[in-house]
Order: C-alpha cells, then structure tokens, then sequence
C-alpha cells in the first residue's frame, strides 16, 4: 500500500487486515521501490499524489524493476490520464473515494488475471548449472543446496540465463524476453546483475556464475571450479 495520507493508510491497512491480507504501507514513491526491491508482493495499490514523486513517474520506475500487478488509486478521473496510466503499465484503476470491498474484488480481479496469464504451457524442467538449480515451475532457485531469496524479476533474470548456459545473450534481448521491453536503460539490467551477483556470492570484478561481456551480452556458466557441471535438461554444453 503506497499512501501518504496517514488516516486513509490506517484505515485500509485495518480493513485489509481483518479481510485476511498480510499488508506492508510506506507513504512515498522511493519507499515503494525499496519494498518492492527486497520482498515479493502479490500486488501493490499505488497512490498517485505521493509526496516525493508523481505516482505516473513512481509506476513507470516500478515496471523498471517488477512485473508485480499495480493498482493505481487516483482522484483523477480524466479518462486520458487513465489511459496513459494503463498504457504505462497499470493493471487496474480505482477512483477515489472507494470501499475497501471494491478494492477487494479489484485485486481479486488482477490476481486471477495474473496466475492465468501463463495459459496451458507445460512444465518447465528444472535447470542446472554446476552447483546452481533453477525450478522455474515453482519458481525456486538455490546454489549448492541453499534457498536464494530472489526477487521476481531477479529469479525471471536467473532463469533465462540458467536456460542458455554458456549463451551471450544481448543486452537488447534481456530487456525484451526478461523486463517485456523493446527498449530501456541499461542501468536496469546492471542493477539486477549487481544484485544477483550478491546473493550468489560473487562480485562482477570475481565472476563466478555471471559473466558480463562488455558491448555485447551478459552469460551464465559453471565456474571453473566444477568439472562435468550439468546442463539444462538434456542440453549440450556449448562448444
């Protein structure tokens, strides 16, 4: 829940609460981020009038980072602006004022809409690389047998690179497979890389796992240190 207003804050928060939601609440656009950044949410109500930065400006930040539904709460009922907002990439609207009912079913709406949108496809195996095992089915990912906590959008990263193990891929192609972009900073997929570098235990200066190709792509491979690593189900290792 991303409001300033401290009263309107308390009283969703309650109502939520006593509706069997597990709520967190910050009252400006760079808390939101940091949030986001550290733990996984099933959907975010994102105020519009923050304090610290526009909402339009605060969700076009949170795309950068996550795919996690937004609900914008908004006293603007233009209906270009709200447009623009879904365009930007808002799954859903509320007009203010609005009963926590309302908003109830909304998330109920986007949650369905966001567990369904993987259609029929079949199971993914699970992807390994030396000592590092990828299960994109129940989206889990450990390193020699140890839990990572990743965020969303770190573990889509993860998993896309553990599938093509040895590949460069493009920078260019991340943004569009990973983050749904057909263009974007750079500085997004650094900042992620950074962050997945952390929690593997490796730094970009002593890669071990990640391999960044400066100009060209970024690679997951077994480090050196793990002979006859395996490779994604029934996957040759690259030559």
């Amino acid at each position: 829940m991303v409001e300033d207003d401290q009263f309107v804050r308390s009283a969703l928060i309650r109502q939520l609460t006593d509706a069997s939601h597990t709520v967190r609440s910050v009252g400006t656009a760079l808390e939101a981020l940091r949030e986001v950044a550290h733990f996984r949410f099933d959907v975010v109500v994102l105020d519009l009038g923050l304090p610290d930065l526009d909402g339009s400006e605060a969700l076009k930040m949170l795309r950068g980072i996550t795919d996690v539904p937004v609900i914008v709460a908004t006293a603007r009922d233009d209906e270009t602006e709200i447009v623009r907002l879904l365009n930007a990439g808002a799954d859903d609207y509320l007009t203010k004022p609005f009963s926590v009912e309302h908003l109830s079913a909304r998330m109920a709406a986007v949650l369905r809409r966001a567990r369904s949108g993987g259609g029929e496809a079949a199971p993914s195996p699970v992807i390994r690389v030396g000592g590092l095992t990828v299960d994109p089915l129940r989206r889990q990912a450990e390193l020699d047998g140890i839990r990572l906590d990743l965020t969303r959008r770190e573990f889509d990263l993860l998993a896309f690179l553990a599938g093509r193990p040895g590949v460069v891929v493009p920078r260019r192609e991340l943004l569009a497979e990973v983050w749904q972009q057909s263009y974007g900073d750079d500085q997004t997929i650094d900042v992620h890389l950074s962050w997945l570098r952390r929690k593997l235990g490796e730094t970009a200066a002593r890669p071990r796992y990640l391999h960044t190709l400066r100009g060209v792509g970024v690679k997951l491979e077994p480090p050196a240190d793990a002979p006859g690593a395996a490779y994604a189900s029934g996957a040759e290792p690259p030559r």
